[in-house]
């Protein structure tokens, strides 16, 4: 058996590669990209272009920022297969405060954004207590938590509008920064995000793995450029 094992090796050297299978195309991906296309092509027709427009794009991206923000954290949580029910009633207690913070008690900016994250990592850190620790589900949980958060921030609020926020804590949500200045972020961005790229790259053809040819790489990050940069 060995002998015949060092001769096919041999001979043989590795083992040849068979021929290359065509990626398979995820269903789930695909319908959902196609409805985001429809979608944008719909709203682009019905307002006559104003959809795809570059300050359109900034709005939207502003408008949706707290959702990204809360996503990137809620991925955690999804991949341990928990689940957070009390996300959003959190942030609007943690919202609440910060207003109180500073339309009541005329606190600085720093002062209330550092409270406020405070706050937020001992209420993170409560729940995730009492399902690490306590072996209670999560689901349990953050429901009781959402429930929770939502009764303090009416009682807290008294159910009314904290406002007017001061000049600062508005910019932080409402104002936009130099153009100069959004541009050259965005520029700097792009350059390490394509920096990244060929060096993942790099990194790939040292393993032996495959590779998509170069020119594929340089039209998909000058795509990913034009369409980027507009928006900064």
């Amino acid at each position: 058996m060995s002998n015949e094992t060092l001769s096919i090796t041999g001979n043989t050297g590795v083992k040849a590669a068979g021929p290359v299978q065509p990626k398979r195309v995820n269903l789930q991906v695909f319908v959902m990209l196609t409805a985001i296309v429809v979608i944008i092509l719909f709203f682009s027709v019905a307002t006559d272009g104003a959809y795809i427009s570059a300050r359109n794009i900034s709005n939207l991206l502003r408008q949706t920022a707290i959702t990204g923000i809360l996503a990137v954290g809620m991925v955690f949580v999804i991949i341990s297969a928990e689940i957070d029910l009390s996300v959003g009633s959190m942030m609007g207690l943690l919202g609440g405060a910060a207003a109180i913070f500073d339309v009541w008690y005329g606190w600085p900016l720093p002062l209330t954004i550092v409270v406020t994250l405070v706050m937020g990592l001992l209420l993170g850190a409560w729940n995730g207590w009492w399902v690490a620790y306590r072996k209670v589900p999560s689901f349990i949980v953050t429901l009781a938590g959402m429930l929770a958060f939502r009764g303090i921030l009416v009682g807290i609020t008294n159910g009314t509008t904290v406002s007017p926020t001061s000049n600062a804590m508005s910019q932080i949500g409402q104002s936009y920064l130099p153009d100069s200045l959004g541009f050259g972020i965005g520029i700097g961005v792009m350059v390490l995000f394509v920096i990244w790229q060929w060096r993942q790259r790099a990194h790939r053809e040292t393993l032996g793995l495959p590779v998509p040819g170069k020119s594929s790489d340089v039209g998909r990050q000058a795509i990913t450029a034009v369409r980027y940069l507009p928006a900064e």
